[in-house]
């Protein structure tokens, strides 16, 4: 382990494994603050079960739109930094000495968005007491992690991209690893919290650590972008430019075919372009940064939905879409029920968020041990026989069976919550894995972030479905007399993604389709 460690920080540096780390533990670790908003909109908003699911559904919207961040990022940095460097290096280089860089500026934006809101929350009372503005401030604050995810996604991807290639699976292992780790802390200490501390204060010490992650980006060394690194866009596919490319669903890449002219054409232009940047005229230096970023945003939006009109993408990831949407998330409502009517106490639901994270984990190893070479189809099918089988088992809880039987609702509750995780991981890493093989050098930001969304949006849906479906069964805090029949209504439509599961590849597998 130290070993292997110690190849990772030659290879990447310290600065850099550390921000990875930093980041993806904070993540994991939102177990920890979350719990207690939870118990904010139940205890202290006294929001019903459904309008306590929908307040969460829409804060958590921001990571349903992570491409947007990726644009920003993958393009628009590029010549805003470019523009700010040539104003400050000639006019107030004296002064404020900037260099252009693509990823650094937006990681601190993102972190200080997620930092600014759990300052504010913790500080003034009538802003975390009111749903409106309360809603406001999460979705700020779920802006800015998703931003900062994004970011460092991208930062991971063009780590890895050329003569590091070979420690990709080392990074996102570690990264998967620190997050597990963030999460177990989190969820073991959330509920500690919660029994010994104002909500307030849990806010105000959650901030500690996006406030390390602000000071810890000025450590990362990124090179800063000059006249010379200028992208060359004409070598993104856009049929007005004549370019023929073409998409290689075995290997997921795409591979540009130009004739000689044309690659002369494109140096000429890239040589004219050094030389403009060289001498620098303001006027010429505004029309070529406007021209090349609506250029830019026009042939990446082209390219994007070129590779995404592929059927060997579409299909996996409407698939994806429609196995959130229409299986309704009934886990703020079985949070109350958890809560209010078998009186759990907030120490044991930490508790089960731990057991939830070692079943993420060991879903992981399950996967990656066994069922990599396994057909799509089969694991998506089995994985969904899986969580209707827990769903039975919350049916089950719900009508008091397991009391009768002389079975704890503490072991159902921990069976269900260890279980349930790592049967959706045997859903997410072959999207993982899918989603990381198809980001092109460049806009891998926006394109991994697409794909991300996808699964988030869905989720989203699946959420407001759910809160939907308890408001139509009058389900209430204190009221849970339909809720037998909101989880056997989910059960059935678990089965639901299996009868698209054609939209998968007949034969693809978790490493290749």
């Amino acid at each position: 382990m130290i070993q292997w460690m110690q190849r990772l920080r030659i290879a990447f540096g310290t600065s850099f494994l550390w921000l990875v780390c930093l980041i993806y533990f904070t993540q994991g670790f939102r177990s920890f603050v979350w719990t207690a908003v939870s118990y904010q909109l139940k205890d202290r908003l006294q929001l019903s079960p459904s309008a306590s699911q929908l307040v969460s559904s829409i804060a958590f919207f921001p990571w349903s739109i992570k491409p947007l961040y990726g644009y920003a990022s993958d393009f628009f940095s590029i010549e805003t930094a470019l523009f700010a460097e040539f104003l400050f290096k000639n006019i107030l280089s004296d002064c404020i000495p900037i260099r252009g860089r693509k990823r650094v500026p937006y990681l601190v934006i993102a972190t200080v968005l997620s930092l600014l809101p759990w300052l504010i929350l913790g500080q003034v009372s009538s802003l975390r007491s009111s749903r409106m503005p309360l809603m406001i401030i999460l979705t700020v604050q779920n802006l800015g992690s998703a931003m900062a995810d994004v970011v460092v996604d991208a930062m991971i991807a063009e780590a890895v991209r050329v003569e590091r290639a070979s420690f990709a699976g080392d990074l996102q292992s570690l990264s998967w690893m620190v997050m597990a780790l963030g999460g177990i802390c989190g969820s073991s200490l959330g509920g500690y919290a919660l029994s010994n501390l104002q909500i307030e204060t849990i806010f105000l010490l959650f901030s500690i650590l996006p406030a390390i992650q602000l000071f810890s980006c000025g450590w990362v060394n990124e090179d800063s972008i000059s006249g010379k690194d200028l992208p060359n866009y004409s070598k993104i596919s856009h049929e007005e430019n004549g370019n023929n490319t073409t998409f290689d669903a075995a290997n997921f890449s795409v591979e540009k075919s130009k004739s000689t002219s044309r690659r002369k054409k494109i140096r000429k232009n890239s040589n004219k372009r050094s030389d403009i940047t060289s001498k620098f005229q303001v006027p010429e230096k505004g029309g070529l940064l406007v021209s090349q970023w609506f250029q830019s945003l026009r042939t990446a939006t082209y390219s994007l939905l070129r590779a995404f009109r592929q059927p060997i993408i579409l299909r996996p990831m409407t698939w994806f879409l429609l196995a959130n949407v229409t299986v309704p998330n009934l886990s703020t409502i079985m949070f109350y029920y958890q809560t209010e009517f078998l009186n759990l106490e907030a120490s044991f639901l930490g508790t089960t968020r731990v057991v939830g994270w070692l079943g993420l984990m060991l879903g992981t190893f399950v996967y990656n041990r066994h069922l990599k070479k396994m057909k799509l189809r089969k694991i998506l099918m089995w994985a969904h026989v899986g969580l209707s089988v827990l769903g039975v088992l919350d049916m089950v809880l719900v009508s008091r069976t397991n009391a009768a039987l002389g079975v704890s609702d503490k072991v159902m509750v921990l069976c269900g919550s260890a279980l349930s995780d790592a049967v959706n991981q045997f859903k997410f890493m072959p999207f993982l894995i899918l989603s990381g093989q198809l980001c092109p050098p460049g806009i891998e930001g926006t394109l991994f972030a697409l794909f991300m969304s996808i699964n988030n949006f869905g989720s989203t849906l699946g959420s407001f479905v759910g809160a939907g479906l308890a408001s139509f069964l009058n389900i209430s805090s204190g009221s849970f007399d339909n809720l037998l029949l909101g989880v056997g209504i989910q059960v059935i439509c678990t089965f639901i993604p299996i009868a698209f599961l054609f939209l998968i590849p007949k034969e693809a597998t978790g490493i290749s389709a």
